[in-house]
């Protein structure tokens, strides 16, 4: 059973809470441009929440597992959630963000931060592109199977 020392964050965590490996083993950079997004979206009420972020193996591969039951095979479930040689989480250079304003919020934002919205299926999940504060987010992958990462 994976817990909290395996990344899986309780609910209302923010990126500003280390007392979560989930926050705490993100990526220095990432998590530098999250918390400056952070702060700059509290002026506007937002507050940013993340549902998932650095991820143990053992995690990534419980949730690839549950995604096949749910999804019905491996392919399907592969539009939706990495292996764990492949998954950004497990190198903690990902974040899923919750709620809608959030979300909305980072659409409309992040890329002065560098966060960028990589899969059009998951409006949640964001990576630092630090180039994107002068030329904006790439263009989206539909979803991770179009990820040339994810082919490896």
């Amino acid at each position: 059973m994976v817990t909290e020392a395996d990344g899986v964050l309780p609910d209302g965590v923010t990126v500003f809470d280390d007392a979560y490996p989930g926050i705490s083993r993100l990526d220095r950079d990432l998590l530098e441009a999250l918390r400056e997004a952070a702060r700059n979206a509290r002026v506007s009420g937002i507050e940013l929440h993340v549902n998932s972020g650095w991820r143990s193996p053992e995690y990534q591969d419980q949730l690839l597992t549950d995604a096949i039951a749910v999804y019905g095979s491996e392919a399907e479930a592969a539009r939706w959630v990495a292996t764990a040689g492949t998954s950004p989480h497990v190198l903690g250079t990902a974040v899923d963000i919750g709620g809608y304003d959030a979300t909305t919020w980072l659409s409309q934002y992040g890329a002065e931060y560098g966060l960028c919205q990589i899969y059009g299926n998951e409006p949640w999940h964001y990576e630092l592109r630090p180039e994107a504060a002068d030329r904006g987010c790439p263009v989206m992958y539909a979803n991770p199977t179009q990820d040339p990462r994810m082919q490896q």
